[in-house]
């Protein structure tokens, strides 16, 4: 019995990750392979094959002679899978570079110039992460709002700012409302929500990767003479990119799993025309509103490949090599 004691103490953990993990998971992926309304249980379960994920994919009817025109291009952004899966890429890339290219410097500077008042600050950029979506995303509606939105305010009175009788930011700025509700406007500001939310982790995340660092690396630079500059780049850049594979890797696979910010921020619709809907959003359409599961179980593996390739190309740009 005693041989058996420790198996028994962590074997609630593997059977709960069967039932709510491994079960879940595999079964989607045996119902992308089947025709199912997930209401008409298992015996209405038709045989599909690789039809969901054709079905899915919509590439039938494309004109590939001309793979290398914008017209190819266009066409495939019309089909739903690929319009969602470019909004969803999209929104990550202008979201999620931003997140990192302000989160390291910021990390540095709470690090090097904030070392009493660390926690108060970091726990003030934390604060958007741990705050429910839903008021993050009614707070800035109310920021956005066309009519009466401080964004608004702020981006019309410099505009309309006058020295002389003339406007000199008018060319920058604009003068009149914006309605960011509009299909050019939309994915901005889901874009901005998301960054906002998540440069707080990532600054996290580098703070304490910084803290880890010898400082016997940048008294040696000191001694040296080396500049701050050069201390930055060739000390603390390298040593951040353990931690930089890390967090890059959680913002890919966050990117292509956002749901929560453009789904309350757009009603539900994705924009419009769409424009911000993203694969999360359009996977649940396909689920629940045309009641396709199978489908939607395709979707979401072909989600995983997407995923799957671009961590494989994080791990060989970012790694760190031993």
């Amino acid at each position: 019995m005693k041989r058996w004691a420790p198996y028994l103490f962590i074997s609630p953990f593997f059977v709960l990750f069967a039932v709510f993990g491994l079960y879940p998971l595999l079964f989607s992926a045996y119902v992308s392979f089947f025709r199912w309304d997930g209401i008409s249980g298992l015996a209405g379960m038709k045989w599909e094959g690789l039809g969901n994920y054709l079905y899915a994919l919509q590439l039938d009817d494309l004109p590939w002679r001309g793979f290398f025109t914008s017209e190819f291009w266009l066409d495939l952004y019309e089909r739903d899978f690929w319009r969602a899966l470019w909004n969803t890429l999209w929104i990550g890339v202008v979201a999620g570079v931003p997140q990192h290219l302000v989160a390291i410097p910021l990390a540095v500077f709470i690090h090097t110039r904030l070392k009493r008042l660390r926690n108060p600050v970091l726990a003030l950029y934390f604060l958007p992460f741990i705050t429910n979506t839903v008021a993050i995303v009614l707070v800035f509606q109310a920021l956005f709002s066309a009519k009466f939105g401080i964004v608004n305010s702020l981006l019309t009175g410099i505009g309309t700012w006058q020295v002389f009788g003339l406007q000199p930011l008018s060319w920058l700025f604009p003068t009149e409302l914006v309605d960011w509700s509009r299909p050019d406007k939309t994915k901005w500001v889901v874009a901005f929500v998301v960054w906002w939310r998540y440069v707080g982790w990532n600054t996290v995340l580098y703070l304490a990767a910084l803290q880890t660092i010898p400082q016997d690396l940048y008294e040696a630079a000191r001694v040296d003479g080396a500049s701050r500059w050069k201390q930055f780049r060739y000390i603390t850049l390298p040593m951040l990119r353990p931690m930089m594979f890390f967090a890059v890797t959680l913002s890919l696979i966050g990117s292509l799993q956002l749901f929560e910010e453009p789904y309350v921020l757009t009603g539900s619709t994705g924009g419009i025309i769409q424009e911000a809907e993203t694969s999360a959003m359009f996977l649940l359409k396909t689920a629940m509103n045309d009641g396709d599961f199978g489908t939607a179980s395709a979707i979401a593996w072909l989600l995983f490949v997407v995923v799957a390739a671009l961590t494989w190309l994080n791990n060989h740009v970012l790694k760190p090599k031993d």
